[in-house]
């Protein structure tokens, strides 16, 4: 599965559009658009907000960047109910040290194993129906073989599939699959970090049954808000981008505004 990341409803409904049966709701593309960092500042009620939105207004799977659960088993508990229930296909744990950072940042750090292997326990015992994921952090801290220990010990404790973060080769993926053998294995294609630009066929060739392009879309869609403020700030007209935008019509198109008219029409005849 190849399953962008999105950051509010819009967003999943052009993935949808594009043909995406699923996406990730990032947690660094939320964060972003929220003009916070990514350093475990996003709250449970924050995130429930907007996957709640995501799920009323769009058919797609969503896989929840859980960051660390937003606390200790306890926690964890509250958010795998709470996520679920807000529309959640998948939940995604990390093993760091709060306040977390970016898996591809320097000075991270993780937690002891045991004490993953104990929310990943706590999350499968929360959970009815959604998936588990558990990302493990430890590969620039520790070492490749660390991660790998680890991820064998997390799937012991149950988690559904493995997050092997930043990695640094596309030979490390592949001995990280191999050490692993026959299980679910998802890989992340952001930009700008530690690992190199991987396609999603080099991906499915390695046998991982998953890969997220986290901020991809909120990277673009940021670059090109910035040179269209830049524009309005100097030449005080819009003329120059007309030709980079979405009309009117398809803008109404993707958020089905046309229903809605229809429908408040049909009411108000029928009342």
């Amino acid at each position: 599965m190849v399953i962008p990341g999105v950051f509010n409803p819009f967003s999943a409904m052009l993935a949808k559009r594009s043909g995406f049966s699923a996406v990730y709701l990032s947690g660094g593309g939320l964060t972003s658009s929220l003009g916070l960092p990514d350093l475990g500042t996003i709250t449970l009620d924050e995130v429930e907000w907007v996957l709640q939105r995501i799920t009323e207004t769009v058919d797609v799977k969503v896989v929840v960047d859980a960051d660390t659960g937003f606390g200790e088993v306890l926690n964890v508990f509250r958010a795998v109910k709470r996520l679920e229930r807000a529309g959640a296909w998948a939940i995604q744990i990390e093993d760091q040290v709060m306040p977390k950072k970016c898996g591809h940042l320097k000075g991270k750090e993780v937690v002891r194993p045991e004490a993953m292997v104990e929310k990943i326990r706590t999350a499968l015992k929360a959970r009815e129906k959604s998936i588990i994921i558990a990302r493990v952090d430890s590969r620039s801290v520790l070492g490749m073989r660390d991660a790998i220990e680890r991820a064998k010990r997390y799937l012991d404790a149950g988690a559904d599939v493995i997050f092997p973060e930043a990695l640094e080769t596309k030979e490390e993926f592949s001995e990280f699959k191999k050490e692993l053998g026959n299980v679910r294995l998802l890989a992340n294609m952001t930009e700008f970090g530690r690992t190199p630009l991987i396609t999603a066929d080099e991906f499915r060739e390695m046998g991982y049954s998953m890969v997220i392009f986290p901020v991809t879309a909120f990277r673009v869609a940021a670059k090109a808000m910035k040179e269209a403020y830049d524009v309005l700030a100097k030449e005080g007209t819009q003329s120059s981008l007309m030709d980079k935008m979405m009309t009117r019509e398809e803008q109404y198109d993707v958020i089905n505004y046309y229903f809605y008219e229809d429908l408040n029409s049909s009411m108000s005849k029928g009342l």
